[in-house]
């Protein structure tokens, strides 16, 4: 497994935001096999079940439960884990949702990326 990467992530410390999600579960629990240090920053699963609560993900990175809008509180956490790696896959990605709640989809997809920059 570590050839396929070449092991670049073995050793390091890596964000993930929206590790709770589907593909952010599976990137996490990649990345962990990888001999990466993963950091998740999300909101609480999304769905129950979840495959974060399946394969008790928690258990095996740093799980950190917040709002990608929270900008003093992912400020801390960049901060306190100095990742060298950032996945940004926090996302409001649901098009009913979008309709809904256009506001809050523009501030999570669009504010939330400015957050991580």
């Amino acid at each position: 497994m570590d050839k396929l990467f070449q092991g670049i992530f073995k050793g390091k410390v890596v964000l993930v935001t929206g590790h709770t999600g589907f593909k952010g579960a599976w990137l996490s629990l990649w990345l962990k096999e990888l001999g990466a240090r993963v950091i998740g920053y999300s909101l609480p699963p999304p769905t129950t079940p979840s495959l974060f609560e399946t394969i008790r993900l928690n258990e095996h990175i740093t799980n950190i439960i917040g709002n990608i809008l929270d900008y003093e509180r992912l400020l801390s956490v960049l901060e306190e884990y100095q990742p060298e790696i950032v996945f940004h896959l926090a996302a409001q990605s649901l098009v009913r949702v979008s309709y809904e709640e256009p506001r809050l989809t523009y501030e999570t997809n669009v504010m939330g990326t400015v957050n991580i920059l």
